[in-house]
């Protein structure tokens, strides 16, 4: 997608999104494609759920499936699998490009997303770029539910504009720094309801996000020693033939994975 398409798509979108809310847009003519997303995704971070019109929905859908599409999307099958388990993959990259079945997203219990403009969680990024359709269909199940979403649990929505084709919603808990035996095991939790929810719905691939490890503050390596272990005895106890990415985003998480998994393959 070009800037020039960007512009003039962010343009059409921010005056629409701040009629919603009966107010009008003062956009600067000389802001660049990049200050004009800040100004989108700030609309939409704190966009009601509530339905968008059409034209509103195509615009946007061009606009996010256009820069994710710029970012480069990575396809599960493309990614090397780890010699101690052909089912393991560890990646780290932007989880909103890949296309795999289903991606895992850390939500908070009111399963609504991020409402903090521009937050640097992977609760804005998923709902930034899946498009406002997501908060809309979160918003539908827990009225469905009729209270918040238990620690460990997991909701499925379609991934809307993503290239993957479903997400995983989980909440992990709150741990700051010093989990408890009862932390530890609604984290182990959180994997074990997102994957018996991938195969219910006959999936092949998922991808987890470092559930709990982000403001949630439980301590990486041990998040990510219960990961590994929950994974794998979940796939051996059903022989399943699910392909799990551990996705990271910090080359801190990348190490710590590979430590974990690495050792095995040389042993």
């Amino acid at each position: 997608m070009t800037d020039e398409r960007k512009r003039e798509l962010l343009l059409a979108l921010i005056p629409m999104l701040a009629e919603e809310r009966g107010m009008r847009a003062r956009l600067d003519a000389g802001a660049s494609a990049d200050e004009l997303f800040s100004t989108f995704r700030a609309l939409v971070n704190t966009r009601e759920p509530v339905p968008a019109g059409d034209d509103l929905l195509a615009l946007q859908d061009e606009l996010l499936q256009g820069m994710i599409a710029e970012k480069g999307i990575v396809r599960v099958e493309d990614l090397p699998s780890l010699a101690v388990d052909p089912r393991l993959r560890i990646w780290r990259g932007d989880i909103t490009t890949l296309a795999t079945d289903a991606i895992v997203n850390a939500a908070n219990n009111q399963m609504l997303g991020c409402w903090q403009p521009g937050h640097a969680c992977i609760d804005n990024a998923i709902h930034t770029f899946a498009g406002v359709q997501l908060r809309l269909a979160c918003a539908d199940l827990m009225a469905k539910q009729g209270h918040d979403e238990p620690t460990g649990a997991a909701k499925v929505t379609p991934a809307f504009n993503l290239p993957s084709r479903y997400v995983i919603h989980t909440v992990g808990p709150i741990a700051n720094g010093l989990p408890s035996p009862l932390h530890r095991a609604q984290l182990a939790q959180c994997y074990l309801s997102c994957l018996d929810a991938a195969d219910a719905l006959g999936l092949e691939s998922i991808a987890f996000c470092c559930i709990s490890t982000g403001v949630f503050g439980f301590p990486q390596r041990e998040a990510a020693r219960i990961a590994v272990d929950t994974v794998r005895d979940w796939l051996d106890d059903r022989s399943s033939k699910m392909t799990v990415v551990f996705n990271v985003f910090l080359v801190q998480d990348e190490a710590i994975y590979r430590s974990l998994l690495m050792p095995l393959e040389r042993g």
